[in-house]
């Protein structure tokens, strides 16, 4: 396939990353360069691209820019005690039109994603979820998306496709193939009620800030169910991120926004991972850069530790539990292996939505339904399924 809208990381950054110690990350990734040209993707579990795009990331301009500060401190780092299967792809350079950086980005990732390749997205604004999502039409399934953002950016109709509005495009366009949507860390007073309670009819999850920030445990299970993450830097508050013109005060601290990092790359689940909305020019001392290659880090971690234990192998493998609530029969399942729930929801098998039946969840979920309470996952899983 033809890359030729990739443009490879800047050779004064590779002589950067051949000065770090040989076990670094800048000397054990495969990295698109001038010289060498396009890595191969052969036995790479992740690929790292950058998208210079910021025409439509409102109230951010300037976000795609300067991606090396990122890579600088990426290749700084120290790899754990698992293998380095990562290529840095190099930068989608901007299009003449948006809808041609839509193009290229929807291009890559679903040859990426046809490969097994999970990639890593990290530049211009938020919208870019939109063409992530396009991506997984050819895979015909139904997708499940969770963003990470301070707003829902759901905008409305008949907005046009923006950082803030590409939730409904994601919603209303066709092919639609979303099935769930969840959002971790928005704050009710960037949030209109009206905006809460469609996403409430809709069956869609949400969790506030202080909430996950009170018990940041809980959205493992909401990670381990997705397909595409998304997080917006200004859901970090602004002493932790301030390299975004929308950051404000309040939300995710350095250390939260890298655990939640680590549970999607955990998640057996997840196919791709973005981080959107850098703006180097409000950055301080590349402290955001610095945040965000910890945060990449820590997601290379998650997929290198990931347990492969969905319940679908053998049943020695699994307890099963049963609960009788009301008028019908609960089946828990957990993992021998890592120790995580599963519930399941029965329908018959040639349910479109069949991907769907087994649901993340927690302990503290078995518990509710043996004291008679249906899990809410559970029930607005099954009001979309049925």
């Amino acid at each position: 396939m033809n890359f030729d809208y990739l443009l490879p990381v800047d050779d004064a950054l590779i002589t950067y990353a051949k000065m770090q110690p040989i076990i670094s990350f800048g000397q054990c990734i495969e990295i698109h360069t001038e010289q060498n040209g396009f890595p191969s993707l052969e036995n790479k579990k992740i690929a790292i691209l950058g998208v210079q795009e910021d025409r439509v990331s409102v109230g951010n301009s300037g976000t795609g820019k300067d991606l090396d500060s990122i890579r600088k401190e990426l290749y700084q780092l120290y790899p754990g005690n698992w293998p380095i299967n990562v290529a840095d792809l190099g930068n989608i350079q901007q299009g003449n039109t948006i809808e041609d950086t839509y193009f290229a980005l929807n291009e890559l990732l679903s040859y990426l994603l046809k490969r097994g390749v999970i990639p890593v997205i990290i530049g211009g604004g938020q919208d870019l979820t939109y063409s992530n999502y396009r991506a997984y039409d050819l895979l015909e399934q139904t997708v499940n998306i969770v963003a990470v953002d301070s707003k829902f950016d759901l905008g409305s109709i008949e907005d046009e496709l923006t950082s803030q509005s590409y939730l409904s495009k994601i919603v209303m366009n066709q092919p639609a193939n979303l099935f769930n949507f969840c959002n971790i860390g928005y704050q009710t007073y960037f949030n209109s009620q009206e905006e809460i309670e469609l996403l409430e009819s809709l069956f869609f999850e949400t969790h506030r800030l202080g909430e996950v920030s009170n018990s940041i445990q809980l959205v493992e299970p909401v990670l381990r169910d997705a397909d595409i993450v998304s997080i917006d830097m200004s859901s970090v508050k602004n002493a932790d991120a301030p390299a975004n013109n929308n950051a404000t005060p309040n939300g995710f601290s350095g250390a939260e926004i890298c655990a939640i990092s680590r549970y999607a790359g955990i998640s057996d689940k997840v196919t791709s991972f973005g981080i959107y909305e850098y703006n180097s020019k409000f950055d301080v001392k590349n402290q955001t850069a610095q945040l965000i290659s910890q945060m990449i880090w820590y997601f290379i971690e998650g997929v290198n530790y990931r347990a492969n234990d969905y319940p679908f192998g053998l049943k020695d493998n699994y307890q099963k539990y049963i609960v009788p609530i009301e008028d019908q029969l609960l089946n828990f399942h957990k993992s021998n292996k890592s120790g995580r729930w599963w519930m399941e929801i029965n329908i018959n098998k040639n349910n479109k939505n069949s991907r769907h039946t087994l649901i993340p969840c927690t302990y503290q979920d078995y518990i509710s339904a043996t004291n008679q309470e249906i899990p809410d996952r559970w029930f607005r899983t099954l009001k979309k399924i049925v």
